[in-house]
């Protein structure tokens, strides 16, 4: 079963920066719509970002927008998220998702199929 993984999360104090890193094993991500979603305690799944099928279009949540960057690195089949300007409400697990499906709902959780485990992004002094 294809599964996504998610890397780079970390503690990190307010106004400081991180660059999440998303991973597929055995499918060409180039070829998806993907997304990154964050989920905080006792809070509901969040879309924070997604891209188009090979780069074309992104959109941004916006509690994140002119913070928050998402690009893909085709050649090593990686969707990244660079986050800058950190707060502490930013404090979540941050997962990645994929979907064949075009450029619609880009940040709705029930529009992707495939999902990483989730990674630890800590905004704290």
């Amino acid at each position: 079963q294809t599964q996504l993984v998610e890397s780079g999360g970390d503690l990190v104090q307010p106004g400081g920066s991180l660059t999440l890193s998303c991973a597929a094993s055995d499918i060409n991500l180039d070829l998806y719509m993907v997304g990154w979603f964050r989920q905080a305690p006792g809070k509901e799944r969040e879309g924070v970002s997604a891209i188009s099928r090979r780069g074309s279009s992104t959109i941004y949540a916006d509690s994140v927008k002119g913070r928050f960057t998402i690009w893909r690195d085709t050649a090593k089949n990686l969707v990244y998220l660079q986050m800058n300007s950190l707060k502490p409400g930013d404090t979540a697990v941050y997962l990645c998702a994929a979907t064949h499906y075009g450029w619609s709902s880009e940040l709705d959780a029930a529009t992707y199929d495939i999902w990483g485990q989730g990674n630890q992004v800590t905004v704290s002094s």
